[in-house]
């Protein structure tokens, strides 16, 4: 029986890049799982208001955070990940549909301000974020409900958004604030 590795472990001609590879799965893994963790721990949480799927989204901390020590790819890995593996665990596939469109909206939102404003202004390009969490979930709500009624929410949704935003994008910043390069887990 003959071991079939994959193209890049093939191709490496030693052994220090498979390494690397392992390495940088190693990191994203645990991104992932830091991002679950902080996404079980809020659903625990009471709701922060009588309207439907109103919540802080701190596990968007870590999306920030890849978006601001790593590389949008790994970002959205993890974004992909954290949402696919919660709504397994969790037993909600019925709002896998609602959280991938509404964490693509963000994360394509903030990946491009981090691009066009920098790292300054992660407070900011969180509650741009949450604004687009919200749009994208209104967005698939009309499409599967075939009613555009459901826009009603949209303002609430607005006013959460902005809200909830600026608490987790602050929350990003003061951690990235805090702590010093040599003090996070580089995934380079």
């Amino acid at each position: 029986m003959q071991l079939v590795l994959p193209n890049y472990v093939a191709r490496s001609g030693d052994g220090m890049e498979f390494c690397m590879k392992v390495k940088h799965m190693t990191f994203l893994a645990m991104y992932t799982t830091i991002a679950l963790t902080i996404f079980v721990v809020e659903a625990m949480l009471p709701p922060l208001a009588p309207i439907p799927g109103i919540k802080l989204g701190l596990a968007n901390v870590v999306t920030l955070w890849l978006l601001y020590y790593a590389t949008w790819k790994d970002a959205l890995c993890v974004l992909l990940m954290r949402i696919l593996i919660a709504s397994m665990v969790t037993g909600q596939m019925v709002s896998f549909s609602y959280s991938l469109c509404g964490g693509l909206f963000c994360f394509v939102a903030m990946a491009l301000l981090f691009r066009l404003l920098g790292k300054k202004h992660i407070p900011f390009i969180s509650v741009i974020g949450a604004l687009f969490h919200n749009l994208g979930q209104i967005c698939i709500a009309m499409v599967i409900l075939r009613s555009a009624s459901i826009l009603v929410y949209l303002p609430m949704l607005t006013i959460s958004g902005i809200l909830t935003g600026a608490f987790t994008g602050l929350c990003a910043w003061f951690a990235s604030r805090r702590l010093r390069k040599d003090q996070v887990w580089f995934i380079r």
